[in-house]
Order: C-alpha cells, then structure tokens, then sequence
C-alpha cells in the first residue's frame, strides 16, 4: 500500500477507537460496567442498551453537573428526568 493510504487507514482506526473509548470510560466509571454480574440470556446487552440510552439522555443536558450528579439527581428528584425528556407528565 502507498504511504498514504496507510496513513488515511491509521488516522481512520485512531479515530474509530478514540470514540469507543470515550463510550466504554463512561459506561465503566458512571455505571461501573465493568462489574456488572448479569450473565443470562439477553440481560447483559440489554443493560447496556439501557446505560447507553441513559447517558445519551443525559449528556444532552449542558450544565454544570457531572454525568454521575445528573443521573444521581434524575433518581432523586421526579421534576429531573421530565427536564431531560423535555416534556410533562400528565397524572389521571
């Protein structure tokens, strides 16, 4: 291969993995991943299916909170999570 089509490959494979590091270092410090115990049938990729969406939802907020403190917050406080959302909840 020419020098730089081996260049445009290396460039390409770094930037690939610098977004799924990012991802993986989130879901592993915020939800400790990494120590996540289920193991039957789908339970596994379903929870993450399930963190990732959260840290979607929560990244999408820009203030001054940590990730860990948004969703800490979302837990504790029913008014967060329809902010995040972005609409309300009408109770019958």
């Amino acid at each position: 291969l020419p020098a730089e089509a081996v260049e445009r490959i290396g460039t390409y494979i770094r930037g690939h993995w610098g977004i799924e590091n990012r991802l993986h270092w989130h879901l592993d410090v915020t939800f400790r991943e990494d120590h996540c115990r289920a193991r039957k049938a789908c339970a596994a990729q379903n929870l993450n299916t399930i963190r990732k969406l959260a840290l979607a939802i929560v990244s999408q907020r820009k203030d001054k909170l940590s990730i860990r403190k948004r969703l800490f917050t979302a837990a504790l406080n029913i008014d967060y999570p329809k902010e995040l959302l972005k609409f309300d909840v009408v109770v019958l």
